[in-house]
């Protein structure tokens, strides 16, 4: 079942009076389950394609469908709610909130999405099981590892129970047994919970794990493959 449906999004940017083509009649529709990655080039597109898919950014034309909800048509009121209902966000800079522990970070959104307290701690405790980080639980961010601290930003953006999880460079920060590590458990969430993950990447490990690579350049699609975890098959 198609859970995204994206309709010639342009994104035009003017810098300097001289206007930039970032997206340039992208046409993409995403199923309920896939774990994609969106690759190319810096400067390609792909953070600007993220960024409309999550509603954090504005297209010049076209048009963003999800869940049959046309996202596009929302002022930023209802965007801004349609986020926090629908869609779970991982950066590559963790972007966790330094005073507050690892379980008051998972909480904060379903606090605000007004869960009971019963429930919120239910579900932070079995997402930080899934994540492998129960013993971190009242840790602040600064005395985690970047890998724990990522996993941590994995777990917050599950807290809500989202359509999907959108993973901007996810491993940029992290080193390689860190990577390994994130990458299993997105995979296992991915396998065993349906749970949708579409990642823009530059990293050839994230690629590996993909099950659908959508390659973009110059603004555009130009090869959209379905693989079998290997990007050289």
């Amino acid at each position: 079942m198609n859970i995204i449906e994206i309709k010639e999004i342009a994104k035009t940017y003017d810098i300097k009076t001289m206007p930039v083509k970032a997206l340039n009649g992208i046409n993409l529709t995403f199923q309920e389950g896939e774990f994609t990655s969106i690759v190319g080039p810096s400067g390609s597109g792909k953070t600007t394609l993220l960024n409309i898919l999550g509603g954090l950014d504005e297209p010049t034309e076209g048009e963003v469908i999800i869940d049959g909800q046309n996202i596009t048509k929302l002022n930023n009121k209802k965007k801004t709610l349609f986020r926090m209902m629908n869609i779970g966000f991982v950066f590559q800079s963790f972007n966790l909130i330094p005073v507050l522990t690892v379980k008051e970070n998972i909480e904060f959104i379903m606090q605000l999405q007004g869960m009971p307290r019963e429930t919120r701690e239910q579900r932070t405790l079995e997402l930080l099981d899934a994540v492998g980080l129960a013993d971190k639980i009242n840790s602040r961010p600064n005395k985690l590892s970047g890998g724990q601290q990522q996993r941590v930003a994995v777990a917050r953006a599950l807290a809500s129970k989202p359509k999907f999880i959108l993973a901007d460079e996810p491993t940029a920060n992290l080193d390689s047994k860190s990577t390994e590590n994130l990458l299993d458990i997105m995979e296992k969430l991915n396998e065993n919970e349906h749970i949708t993950f579409i990642f823009s990447t530059h990293d050839a490990r994230v690629m590996h794990k993909a099950k659908r690579i959508i390659t973009i350049e110059d603004g555009k699609v130009i090869k959209d493959v379905w693989q079998n975890n290997n990007p050289t098959a």
